[in-house]
């Protein structure tokens, strides 16, 4: 088998233009889920956001739901992976992580910033039933795909490891 150099110029000519995005579920004992409420679109949406140039995707997922939260949750296994293709924006990979359990005092904890920093207006917990509402169809059957992947898990790789923070 012929290997090609790593930093081969053809590989590197034309890089791909899909936008890799993270999401972390996370629910309570009594499975609300907790969404945030985004200022730039219709709806709610599991925490989350797009990765940083060469950021391994588990961490992009821990830092964009610590700045939307104020929770540090560290994730290394997949729920959900969602390809939306390109539309009014580039194509898009949403991998969607298992964020485990709030605890009434992680559910205290909750901070969100302030609008002009965060783009959010706030956060809540909802009821499962409530979601069809609160999330655009295209979010809510990602969410409700990953709520019925629970513990199913598949931990995510880098580099063929198991992925550490």
């Amino acid at each position: 088998m012929r290997t090609l150099p790593s930093r081969d110029p053809r590989l590197l000519a034309k890089p791909p233009t899909c936008r890799l995005g993270t999401q972390v579920l996370l629910r309570t004992d009594d499975g609300r889920v907790l969404l945030v409420d985004p200022d730039f679109l219709d709806g709610h949406l599991l925490p989350g956001g797009a990765c940083r140039t060469n950021e391994p995707p588990h961490r992009a997922a821990t830092r964009v739901l610590h700045a939307q939260t104020g929770l540090h949750r560290p994730v290394t296994h997949l729920l959900a992976v969602d390809f939306t293709p390109a539309d009014r924006y580039l194509e898009r990979l949403t991998l969607v992580f298992d964020g485990g359990t709030l605890t009434d005092r992680d559910a205290a904890r909750i901070t969100v910033p302030p609008r002009h920093r965060s783009n959010l207006f706030g956060a809540r917990l909802a009821d499962p039933r409530d979601l069809p509402t609160l999330l655009s169809p295209a979010q809510h059957a990602r969410t409700r795909q990953a709520l019925a992947t629970l513990g199913r898990t598949l931990p995510l790789l880098t580099h063929g490891q198991h992925a550490t923070l």
